[in-house]
């Protein structure tokens, strides 16, 4: 995971324009274009307007990571990775972490976290919808075709970031979008 990273943050200095690494204060500057530029203002209004619709749905492969964190207990760790039980999560409005449903398997988890954008996304075919992950380029890839295929959209794919990461562990797949309700 550490070349990964390393090569992650190599190609977004290289994005920025810097020729020597990237500096700590781009460490977190967003990567991309925009047809359109808005004043501070129009940004705060419309963060105010949709920070309760930024649904944030999203599966861990490994239980361990979240005993660790104090997520789960050991028993259920141990028994869930033997059961192959995989957690759906999101945050509620005050962010804490909320496990919503356990199914079995990947793929299960995966498909269950692209039915709940189906069922709460508002006009998702307007949408740029945001993944995150911890080193599972394949399963992200894979939701992204979905997402893609369901509503063709843009789908901007990036890296949990190393807090996140330390917590959910490798495996972390997160789906980002707006929705009638976080």
């Amino acid at each position: 995971a550490l070349p990964q990273l390393r090569g992650y943050f190599k190609a977004k200095a290289k994005l920025l324009g810097h020729e020597n690494g990237l500096p700590f204060y781009d460490l977190f500057a967003p990567v991309g274009s925009c047809a359109r530029t808005y004043t501070i203002e129009e940004a705060r209004d419309y963060a105010e307007k949709n920070k309760h619709h930024l649904c944030h749905w999203f599966t861990v492969d490994d239980l361990h990571h979240l005993h660790r964190g104090g997520r789960v207990s050991a028993t259920s760790a141990v028994l869930g990775t033997v059961l192959n039980i995989k957690p759906v999560l999101h945050m509620d409005d005050e962010g804490r972490l909320i496990f919503m449903e356990k199914v079995r398997g990947r793929r299960a988890s995966i498909k269950r976290i692209l039915e709940k954008m189906r069922e709460t996304a508002i006009e998702p075919e307007k949408q740029i919808v945001f993944m995150s992950h911890g080193d599972c380029i394949e399963d992200a890839e894979y939701l992204a075709s979905r997402v893609r295929e369901e509503w063709n959209v843009e789908v901007v794919i990036n890296y949990v970031g190393p807090v996140i990461g330390s917590h959910s562990g490798p495996g972390t797949l997160a789906l980002f979008f707006l929705g009638t309700e976080r």
